[in-house]
């Protein structure tokens, strides 16, 4: 039999593997494998699975009626694919390249190595136009949009031959196998499944991108505004191809030409980040400018904890994590912000905070999360240090206190500018009020100009060192488009 092996790319629908594997002559099994060490990883939660659950039971939907459905596993793929190999019943695989994290490289040289000494075929194709192997951007540029313009991998669903009478293996118990063994769902999070993605990106380049640009940056407005697209890209229910041609589409006919182009540019970033993490994966769990490894930042527990759980003092900075860890979703500003504030105000290693935003994203992109983390970090000595105030983000983006007050009902009393900063409320205004600082609202953590001022001679003190210079070229050489452009 050929099986196709499905990862983070849950769709039916310009699908380069279930193409190919179609067209090859024999009997077709479509597989999901749910793997106890990749659940194990922090970067992972519940919410993820809850999402892949939902993706691998609207794929089942749409393959009733053709007599089929996703054959689902628990354990080690190694361990499937050699007993399938060794009862003669594996004809060949297919699947992605998958940018993952270190368990899932670690897992696919197993499964490779093994697939290898049975003569079994893993044909692996790449996605998003991300590549592997390159050692430098010469002509990726061009690479990634003929990668987008191409057509689509449609699958000819009239040559499948679902797999029959195929020996299964034991399954191992299995918590994220069905939804009862997850926490009940939550409802403000965003649903998974292809047809849902799809509906998502209908209504985008129909609608929603008409408030594109005026909403990106302003947390309440940003969720309406922008694509929302980003938990259907990760998990793959969507490929970048399908969004890019839907927008080059819709651009075309209804106009709006600064919001699309400003959309597909982020496009292009994103797959960028992706092929950064691709070409350098070490970035997971050390600094990609080596240089900063001497940079000390001593943990803090104490305020790693108050970040986590919101209770800064901050209130932009609070509203942002607890709607996060409520929606699973805040936009790009105040995720910068929010690794900023961490690694620059409270002066904490970014490894300290690495895992709990991943486990809080539902669009957890492996590719896209530690080169970002990292570079609103400030340790990638290419980047300009950005230092957010949460403050000054709350006056900009979040004019009348309404986002601050939906996720800090402890400040519905206090209106601007107060409620951005609750600190410099004027002590009779607080009695009147029935508000006590330190009370009914936690006082700040740091001092918010002293803190920045010390990040900010720190970094560029740091910055011209020998070391960091000496990496920030390699750095350049490896990542940036020759002529000086990055991608």
């Amino acid at each position: 039999m050929n099986v196709v092996w499905f990862k983070r790319d849950l769709r039916l629908r310009d699908h380069a593997p279930l193409k190919a594997a179609l067209e090859s002559a024999g009997e077709h099994l479509l597989l999901y494998i749910h793997e106890p060490t990749v659940w194990a990883h922090p970067a992972y939660s519940d919410r993820h699975w809850r999402f892949v659950r939902e993706g691998l039971d609207d794929m089942n939907a749409q393959l009733d009626p053709l007599g089929a459905s996703i054959f689902e596993w628990t354990g080690d793929p190694a361990k499937l694919f050699a007993d399938w190999a060794a009862s003669g019943e594996l004809h060949a695989v297919y699947s992605y390249l998958e940018t993952g994290l270190q368990v899932t490289f670690d897992r696919d040289l197993q499964v490779a190595a093994m697939l290898r000494n049975n003569g079994v075929p893993w044909h692996e194709f790449q996605q998003n136009g991300v590549q592997r192997g390159r050692k430098n951007r010469k002509d990726w540029r061009s690479d990634w949009y003929a990668f987008m313009g191409a057509a689509q991998d449609a699958p000819d669903w009239s040559r499948l031959r679902p797999a029959v009478g195929f020996a299964s293996p034991p399954e191992h118990p299995a918590r994220p196998s069905s939804s009862t063994q997850l926490s009940p769902p939550e409802q403000r999070m965003q649903p998974g499944g292809e047809r849902k993605a799809h509906a998502y990106l209908r209504s985008f380049v129909e609608e929603r991108v008409a408030d594109y640009s005026r909403s990106i940056s302003k947390p309440a407005a940003s969720r309406t505004g922008c694509s929302r697209l980003s938990p259907y890209i990760a998990w793959g229910n969507l490929s970048i191809r399908q969004v890019y041609q839907a927008q080059s589409v819709a651009s075309g006919q209804r106009g709006y030409k600064r919001q699309f182009r400003a959309f597909s540019d982020r496009l292009r970033w994103h797959c960028h980040f992706i092929q950064k993490f691709e070409m350098e994966d070490a970035m997971e769990f050390r600094d990609v400018n080596r240089g900063y490894e001497a940079l000390e930042k001593p943990l803090n527990p104490d305020l790693v904890s108050a970040w986590k759980s919101g209770q800064t003092g901050f209130p932009l900075i609070d509203a942002c994590m607890r709607c996060l860890a409520a929606t699973g979703y805040i936009n790009f500003r105040m995720r910068a912000m929010l690794v900023s504030f961490l690694t620059h105000h409270l002066w904490q290693p970014w490894q300290a905070g690495v895992e709990h935003l991943a486990g809080l994203f539902l669009d957890f992109e492996p590719g896209i999360h530690y080169p970002q983390f990292q570079m609103q970090a400030g340790v990638t000595g290419i980047n300009t240090v950005r230092i957010y105030n949460p403050v000054k983000q709350a006056e900009d983006h979040d004019a009348d206190g309404r986002f601050i007050k939906q996720w800090v009902p402890e400040l519905e009393a206090l209106d601007p500018p107060h409620v951005y900063a609750p600190w410099k409320l004027p002590p009779m205004e607080a009695v009147m009020l029935g508000f006590e600082l330190g009370r009914d609202y936690p006082k700040p953590v740091v001092d918010l100009e002293r803190a920045a001022r010390r990040a900010r001679e720190a970094l560029y003190r740091h910055r011209a060192q020998p070391a960091v210079q000496r990496e920030a070229m390699r750095i350049l050489a490896r990542h940036t488009i020759p002529g000086g452009r990055m991608a």
